[in-house]
């Protein structure tokens, strides 16, 4: 039974995917799984997350023909999820569906929603499971998760909803569906945080309308520090992440401060003791370790940069994003093209 989910896109959030070009979709699709490119961290996170007992739930816009290839490629990385949901873009393009070949949010929007009504209706929900999205800033993971969140929390009203879907240009049956789902759940405040990696590199306050729930972050140490202030993730784990940036991708321990003092100055962390992360280095790694001396430089800065994170955190309620306002330019690609 599910005490907490987390829910993964792949492309661009756990995968370096590039798709931009027709030429980069038949490359993407074509590499074998060793090819695969993960972005620095993110597999050790979602294996720290496993190893806390957090259920992973997969929901990417890969096309449903990639699914060998990807589990493949999950499991060269040692990642354990729990389900894996794929688009059905050869379905679309049989049914002369093509809006829906690009569409984010008649897409996932329906997923969400199906699946928290099956772990609802069968059992598999602890009361008051809570859920973490995890996305990027290339599609629409924000305003669908955003989305998604409040309407499971019963903020969004059903004929506001239905007004989105139209102005969306979802297809009929997708409406039907969504709205259906929407009808079976009880109202909870089902969603902790939304996550958003910036692999676009977009300026984090694009992001404000969606209130403070949302974190676009930079790397996955970033999102590490987030879980650890949630309590979903121990110290431990924490510094696993980091010895992966600091080993493996060049972070030097200055790099890993300042990651957690650039979420501590946008107002997305408390500044919650970090004497458990010290406690956990004394522990964790010998002198001899690769990483020791950037692990030292970290914990060593943490405690003032948390005194600026308490100083600018600010535990305002999250208020409803204008969704009807924001569907229109609500998926960087499709506004692009």
């Amino acid at each position: 039974m599910a005490t907490h989910i987390a829910r993964w896109d792949l492309d661009k959030t756990y995968l370096r995917t590039d798709f931009d070009t027709l030429r980069d979709l038949v490359r993407t699709a074509f590499e074998r799984p060793e090819q695969k490119r993960t972005n620095p961290g993110a597999s050790t996170l979602l294996r720290e997350m496993v190893r806390a007992g957090i259920q992973v739930h997969i929901l990417s816009g890969s096309p449903e023909q990639m699914r060998r290839r990807l589990e493949d490629k999950l499991r060269l990385d040692g990642v354990r999820w729990d389900t894996l949901t794929l688009k059905p873009n050869l379905r679309n393009l049989l049914r002369l569906r093509f809006r829906a070949v690009r569409d984010q949010l008649g897409y996932k929007l329906p997923a969400l929603l199906r699946a928290r009504v099956m772990a609802t209706e069968s059992g598999e929900l602890m009361a008051g499971c809570r859920e973490t999205l995890f996305g990027d800033d290339a599609e629409a993971d924000a305003y669908v998760y955003s989305l998604y969140a409040d309407v499971v929390a019963g903020r969004v009203e059903q004929d506001v909803l239905m007004r989105v879907l139209e102005r969306g240009r979802l297809y009929e049956d997708v409406v039907v569906a969504a709205m259906t789902a929407v009808r079976t759940l009880e109202p909870v405040d089902a969603v902790e945080r939304i996550l958003i990696h910036l692999e676009q590199q977009t300026p984090p306050g694009d992001f404000r309308a969606y209130g403070p729930r949302i974190v676009p972050f930079y790397n996955y140490l970033q999102a590490a520090f987030v879980l650890f202030e949630d309590g979903r993730l121990g110290p431990e784990a924490v510094l696993r992440v980091a010895i992966e940036l600091a080993t493996e991708h060049g972070f030097d321990g200055d790099a890993l401060a300042r990651s957690y003092l650039d979420l501590a100055r946008r107002g997305h962390l408390r500044g919650e003791s970090t004497e458990p992360l010290k406690k956990a280095r004394d522990a964790f790694a010998q002198p001899s370790h690769p990483a020791a001396r950037e692990l030292d430089v970290l914990v060593e800065r943490l405690p003032p940069m948390a005194d600026v994170a308490r100083s600018v955190w600010r535990p305002d309620a999250q208020g409803v994003p204008d969704y009807l306002k924001l569907v229109r330019g609500h998926n960087p690609r499709t506004r692009q093209g």
